[in-house]
């Protein structure tokens, strides 16, 4: 039998580990499988650093949108401690003014004592087009959000907002790595995916169908498949 190696899932912006509940049992007999804290600090490096100091040695890192972002920043202070990478519906890209704009809108909402609201009026982003009246799914978004809470929400969105242009950096990653991302996906637009997967030598790209933003959530067998095929590369 193979060596196990450990794995580090990085949630998204006010997701928590349930955002990977369909994928750990299938990943759980590669080595043990750990959902990193993303919440207590305001930077990706700070964020990186707490997660990178909780973490195994060496190990497989999968990130999904601000998961992403942070894998990114993981990949500049640590590159030689992931053995694998799977990028899941994120860009490289840093924030434009238009994109900071929104989320002060929605920062300001939260602040205001609203931030119960805050997950509805991101959904329909979120999730594909056939999916905006499943209210499953708009549960499970909601509840997450409550477990992330209004504080972190705050200190996640600051991280998001002053993330740095990881596609410079993209020629340097070395590792195995999966880009990943839904059809649908209205957050982070597939074209963002195929600029990932054409910046990283020997990246593998996986379109999964009828899918958005959420890709673990909506789409969890076809995705828990692809990090399966990733893991076993």
């Amino acid at each position: 039998m193979a060596e196990a190696l450990p794995i580090v899932l990085v949630p998204g912006l006010t997701c928590s580990a349930r955002l990977y509940a369909e994928q750990i049992p299938a990943l759980w007999r590669f080595g043990p499988v750990t959902v990193a804290d993303h919440t207590r600090d305001d930077s990706m490096a700070a964020i990186a650093r707490r997660i990178l100091a909780a973490a195994p040695p060496r190990f497989a890192l999968a990130g999904l949108s601000m998961g992403g972002y942070i894998a990114f920043e993981i990949m500049r202070q640590a590159p030689e401690r992931v053995a694998k990478l799977a990028l899941l519906d994120t860009g490289a890209r840093a924030e434009t003014l238009e994109q900071t704009e929104r989320r002060k809108v929605v920062i300001a909402l939260a602040k205001s004592g609203r931030y119960a609201e805050v997950a509805d009026i991101a959904f329909p982003l979120y999730v594909h087009r056939s999916r905006h009246h499943d209210t499953t799914l708009q549960g499970l978004v909601r509840m997450m959000a409550q477990e992330t809470g209004v504080e972190a929400f705050l200190r996640q969105q600051q991280a998001i907002m002053s993330r740095p242009d990881s596609r410079p950096g993209l020629a340097s990653i070395k590792c195995p790595t999966l880009v990943l991302v839904g059809d649908g996906d209205e957050a982070t637009p597939p074209e963002l995916a195929h600029e990932i997967a054409a910046g990283i030598a020997g990246a593998q790209l996986a379109i999964i169908a009828d899918c958005g933003h959420l890709s673990t959530l909506e789409q969890p067998e076809r995705v828990t498949a692809a990090l399966v095929d990733w893991m076993n590369w």
